[in-house]
Parts: structure tokens; sequence; C-alpha cells
């Protein structure tokens, strides 16, 4: 029994120094329950194999030792270190097939586990309900459910169904594909277009406990009344009526209790599903579906910080400011609500009640005005927007009739600033270059100017693409009433020779798009070329004005004075370097202690392996050639050289594909 007991800790002891040890020769991080169980299988082997090497080469005969003290302890030695080699090859394979990684905590995987549980169980239901509409097409190719879906207006209605059974985030997807007309095509767009979010009543005690929530403290502190009944309810958010202290009259939008959370859990499905409907179908691939997944989920989480709606709010304030100064008295104002920052947060904002009604419930209203009075409203709309976009650079992205609103004093209020756009002065500068073209029906300019907007494959036909750019120009020109807006055609140019069009300048397209339906619902027969166009020049002055112009060349210059009072120092220091033979060449790539200490670990990786794979070739022509004087009956003294140097060897090459798997991993140093 003692002596059962003094193997199982010699054991234990061999096993861990084993483990220690093969971490160490290796020099990279292998997973301790793997090298304890080498350890096991060195300890267990080690003394058997030893005793057989002593037999073979006659060092032992029986219990009689047929060569000296030193050579069997020596070939003791040799022969365990030889299996322990061995079982540091067995490692190598093991992290080669099934790499290790690092334990979790026990919390983290349950948790992980639970959710990954919802996330299965929420992305088969999404799966059963597109089969059971018909839109399984979309990530596992036709099946029995959509046999009867020939054309493209019946898939594009399987998929509206299988939007609005499947969710809030789902809904709010399909809206913002049915604005992306660059990459959607019709039928599909219009479909989407239909797509309505409807939404139960949240329990005022529910929108209290949010309200309270986020404020921190009791409502009365903040507000001298909120209507309890809804003034409208959304997927996303609920609005109520209310007064602050100083009798402002307010809205207040409170985020749904479980939007958050349904949208978090969804996004990731989403990012799946369009993968998915890339990587399979024909029409994933055509909509570029996974970088429209990834665009639009980081918008909608966006969305869901109402602190970022303040601030978007602000900045078209901005803008409106601006255009202000530079406005005509005839112009109409265009103003947007005060969001009180005291009374909002992340889940709530609260901003000023706008009276009047939005455009898309407004022709009353519109039907009693006269046609002057409403061309005057459709042109300060139009010139509005377009100073945001081209000469401001910020503007509303989301510019639909909802979001406009005809106020009793017949002036217009801009409302819901979950999205804006942005763009650059650059960009601006190339829009504007679009418009001129087009104002001129210059084709070749148009392209030319289109280019420098989108990401043109290298694959395109530019001249089939500006044919069809100066047929746009062609058509728009002396058409009047339908057909589509000239942005709108533009983009169906763009999709259908696969350029891809930057977010923020298809943000603007689209913009423009929709402009014009509002402009539509104020004069139905506005048209948007004729009134816009003359404007472009004007709109160039403006963002070329000649004040920042001359600031824009002053700083210019002021960066080029001070290089060129560098230049003479730096021709001086090359002179003095040529004249005193010092002057060399650095290489960048290494001149950085990282570049540096990178290289001299791929020179010492070398090396190593070089000498390693050196050491096998020596020691097994030591073997072959059995020459040496005879230490044992069955061995001569090159042999046993040959068997050390080939174990050093062994291991350094073991050590070598092993930092090699770890290097393609990218996990050296962990």
């Amino acid at each position: 029994m003692f002596e059962i007991v003094i193997l199982v800790i010699l054991g234990i002891l061999s096993a861990v120094f084993v483990g220690f040890a093969s971490r160490r020769v290796l020099g990279v991080p292998i997973g301790w329950p793997r090298s304890i169980v080498v350890g096991i299988l060195v300890f267990i082997c080690g003394l058997p194999f030893a005793t057989w090497v002593l037999r073979e080469t006659g060092a032992m005969s029986g219990t009689q030792a047929e060569a000296s003290d030193a050579v069997i302890l020596t070939l003791i030695v040799l022969s365990i270190a030889w299996v322990f080699a061995l079982g540091v090859g067995l490692l190598v394979i093991l992290e080669a097939v099934f790499p290790t990684t690092s334990l979790r905590n026990p919390i983290d995987v349950v948790r992980a586990g639970l959710q990954q549980q919802k996330r299965t169980r929420r992305y088969l239901q999404i799966l059963e309900i597109a089969s059971r509409n018909g839109a399984g097409w979309l990530f596992r190719g036709r099946n029995r459910n959509d046999a009867d879906l020939n054309t493209s207006e019946q898939r594009a209605a399987a998929i509206v169904r299988t939007i609005n059974q499947s969710g809030v985030t789902f809904v709010k997807l399909g809206q913002v594909l049915s604005t992306r007309r660059d990459i959607v095509p019709e039928p599909y767009l219009t479909a989407l277009a239909s797509l309505q979010s409807s939404a139960t009543t949240i329990p005022w005690p529910a929108v209290k406990a949010v309200i309270e929530e986020e404020l921190g403290r009791p409502i009365s502190d903040v507000f001298q009344a909120i209507d309890e009944s809804p003034l409208a309810a959304a997927s996303v958010a609920q609005v109520h009526t209310g007064i602050l202290l100083d009798g402002t009259q307010v809205v207040v939008k409170v985020q749904r209790p479980e939007a958050r959370a349904q949208v978090a859990a969804d996004v990731d499905i989403i990012l799946r599903l369009a993968k998915t409907a890339e990587v399979h179908t024909q029409q994933g691939r055509d909509l570029r579906a996974e970088s429209v997944a990834k665009g639009f989920t980081q918008t909608l989480l966006d969305e869901l910080d109402y602190r970022i709606e303040y601030s978007n709010t602000e900045m078209i304030r901005q803008t409106l400011v601006e255009i202000a100064k530079h406005a005509d008295e005839k112009d109409i104002t265009i103003d947007v609500p005060t969001v009180y920052p005291q009374a909002s947060t992340r889940r709530m904002i609260t901003m000023d009640l706008v009276d009047g009604q939005p455009l898309s419930r407004a022709s009353a209203a519109l039907g009693e005005m006269t046609t002057e009075a409403r061309h005057t409203l459709a042109v300060g709309l139009m010139n509005a927007v377009l100073e945001q976009i081209i000469v401001c650079g910020v503007f509303h992205a989301d510019l639909h009739p909802g979001n406009v609103i005809l106020r009793e004093d017949q002036s217009l209020g801009l409302i819901d600033f979950g999205a804006i756009g942005i763009i650059e002065k650059s960009a601006r500068e190339n829009l504007a270059a679009l418009l001129l073209a087009a104002s001129s029906e210059d084709d070749i300019a148009a392209t030319d100017a289109l280019m420098l907007i989108v990401d043109v494959p290298e694959t395109a036909d530019i001249e089939s693409f500006r044919h069809d750019i100066g047929l746009v120009l062609t058509t728009v020109r002396f058409r009047r009433g339908g057909g589509g807006s000239i942005f709108s055609l533009m983009l169906d140019v763009i999709r259908q020779h696969h350029i891809a069009l930057p977010a923020t300048l298809s943000s603007a397209f689209r913009s423009f798009a929709t402009l014009e339906g509002c402009l539509k619902v104020i004069v139905p027969d506005f048209d948007l070329v004729t009134e816009a166009f003359p404007r472009v020049p004007t709109l160039m002055r403006r963002m070329l004005d000649p004040k920042r112009l001359a600031i824009g060349v002053q700083a210019q210059l002021a960066v080029g004075r001070a290089l060129l009072r560098k230049f003479p120092r730096r021709i001086d220091s090359i002179m003095a370097k040529l004249d005193s033979g010092d002057f060399g060449i650095r290489i960048r790539s290494f001149s950085e202690g990282d570049d540096r200490q990178w290289l001299n670990g791929v020179v010492s990786e070398f090396v190593g392996v070089f000498v390693s794979v050196a050491a096998v070739v020596i020691s097994i022509i030591l073997v072959i050639n059995g020459v040496g004087p005879l230490i044992a009956p069955n061995l001569h003294l090159f042999d046993l050289l040959g068997a050390v140097v080939g174990f050093f060897g062994f291991l350094g090459i073991m050590r070598s594909v092993l930092r090699a798997f770890f290097a393609n991993r990218g996990r050296v140093g962990r």
C-alpha cells in the first residue's frame, strides 16, 4: 500500500514537472490539462522504454550489468528524455488539430449558452416564418413552399409578409431598404415601401416607470403633467404630450422597455441571415446583403440612443440658422423643435409640441392656400434642403412627408432627427459638379463627376455607364409629369452597373428623391429639375465663399512656408553628412523598434530551424555509420552521441512547428 502511494505521488509530481517542462521547451502556452496527461504518459512509458533500450544495447543482461554505471545511467536518462520528446511531438499534433483555448468563467459559459439558446430559438422562428410565407429561398434555395413564386412581384410580396411577421427590427430593416434604390430593384422597392410597423400602446404605469428611471426622480420634479393617453405609438417608442414646470407644451417620446433588448437580440440574427443570403442566393449578392445589414444594424442601435437624436437636432438647427443669414425676405421660415436636455436621456427625449399637421395628412390645409403660396412653400423647402446638402453638408436623412410639418402660420417645421447625413466638403464639391453637369445635359462631365463620387469596379463598362447617364439626363430634360426623380433614375443606373455608392452620398441622393416627393405633395406638378438646377451655380458660389477660400489659401501658404523654412536646414544636413562620409539611407519599414524586433524574431526562428534540422541530419549520420569505440556490447559511442544530438534537434523542430501554428492564428505571446 505504501509503495502504491509513493508511486502515485511520484507520478503526479512527474506529470506536473513534465507538463511544466514541455511548456517551457515549446515556448508557447500549451493547455495544462493536456500537458499533464502527456506527463503521465511519459511517467508510465519512461522506465519500460529505458529497460528495453538497456536490453537491446546489451548494457544490461538480465540483472547483470554489461557496461559501466555511467553508460547505464546515461542510457536511462536519454531513454526517458526521448519518451519526453515523443510526448512533446504528441502535444504539437494535438495543438495543430485541437488548439488550446483559454478556460472561460463558468458563469460566463452558462450565460453565453442561455443567450445562444435564445438566438437559436429566434433564428429558427425567423426561418419558420420565412418558409411559411414562401421566402425560404432567401436562405436555403427553392423549396416546396415557394414553388409557385415564379415572378419578382410574388417573391417581393413573400418577403414583405415575412418581414411584417418578424417584429420591429426586421420591419425597420425593410423600411430602410425601401429607401435604398441604389441597391434594391423594383418591384422589391415598392413592396418594401408598404411596410408598416404596427404597435400596441404601452400601459401608463410601464411608461411612467421608464420616465422616472431615466430622470432619476419623480415626474413631478420635471413636469407639471403628462397625458397618460399616448399621442402616438410606434414599434420602438410611444409619444405623450406634457407640460414642463415653466408651462411649456412639449411632447415626450419614451422608448419601449423591451425595445433595446429585442433589437440587440435580432441584430446578430440579421447579420447571419444577410451573410447566408449573400453566399447562397443571387438576390442576396445583388442587394449586397451583408454590407447593408452591417450599416443598418449600427444605425438602428444609434437611433436607440436619444442623446444622439438631440445632438442631430441641434446640428440641423445650426444649418437652418446659417441658411437664414442668406435668405430673401420672401423665403419661408423652416424651424425645428427645441429639445430640453434636462428632460431628455438615452431612452426618452422631450421637445416642443409642434403645432400643425404632417404633409402626409395636410391636404385640406394645403387646399385652402393660394397657388402662389403653395409654390413659395415648395421653393422654400427645396432651397433649404439643397443648401443643407451642398453648402452645409449636414441634412435630414429621413425627409418624407410624415416628417415635414405644415404649421398653422403656413411655415414649415422638420421633426424626427434620428438619422442625419453628413458629407465632407470634397464630396460636396463633386456632388455640385454633378448637378451642374446635369443641368447642362453634359453626360461626359456628369459621368466624370459621378466616378469621383462612386466606387467604380475594374470590370465596369464606363462607356455603357456614360451612355445610360446621358439617356437619363436627356429624358428628364424633356419629360414632364411622372416617371421618377432624376436622382432615382441615376440610382437605378448605378445599381444596374453594380457600382457601389458610399452610404453618405446614397443618403444625399435619397434625400433629393424624397424631397421631390414632399414638393409634389405641396405642388403636384412641381418640377425639381427646372426649379433646382438654376440654383446650383449660386450654391456653388456660396460653398466657394471668397472669405473661406482666402482663409484656405492662407492656411496652405502657412503650411508651405513652414515646410520651406525647414528645407535649407535639411539640405545643409544632407550636404554635411555627404562631406563627412556619414550619409546613409534608412529603410523606414525597419526604423522602429517594433519592426527591428519583428525582423530579429524572424531571423532567430530561421536560424533555430536551420540548426535543429542540421542536428537531426547529423544524428542520423552518426547512428547509421555505427562507428566509434564500443561502450556497450551493441552500442557505439557515436550512436549515443547521435541520440543526444537528435534529441535536441527534434525538440527544436517541434518548437518551431508549433510556433508557426500559433503565429498563423495570431496567438504568439499569449
